[in-house]
């Protein structure tokens, strides 16, 4: 599977499960750890521990394993390492302190996000 439907299995997961603000980065030209980086909000612990099982589930169904997973505990910032796509998925109050989507912006929009379809 390539990193592009990868992050877009990653995508349809968290829309399943009523995830918030979802954004997709294009960071391949910025690192080369990733080529996408997908970071989304949820409502509550439960919900971000909720979107990051449904990403995991959804990629080993897909055969394609996380190499990683960070956070679980917590559940107030759950990353999620596929590999090609790195999945953030954080509580908005530690989504807006840490801002990622403008430290990985690639070409800054108005409102500071830079988004890839």
């Amino acid at each position: 599977m390539n990193s592009e439907k990868l992050s877009e299995l990653v995508i349809d997961a968290l829309e399943e499960l009523k995830g918030n603000d979802i954004v997709r980065l294009n960071v391949r030209d910025r690192t080369s750890v990733t080529d996408y980086m997908v970071v989304a909000s949820g409502t509550s612990n439960r919900h971000v521990k909720a979107l990051a099982d449904a990403v995991v589930d959804k990629s080993k169904a897909a055969g394609h394993r996380p190499s990683g997973i960070e956070g679980e505990s917590g559940s107030e910032w759950v990353l999620v390492d596929l590999g090609d796509t790195l999945v953030h998925v954080m509580l908005p109050r530690v989504r807006e302190f840490y801002n990622l989507e403008k430290l990985w912006s690639l070409s800054p929009k108005k409102d500071g996000v830079s988004q890839d379809s």
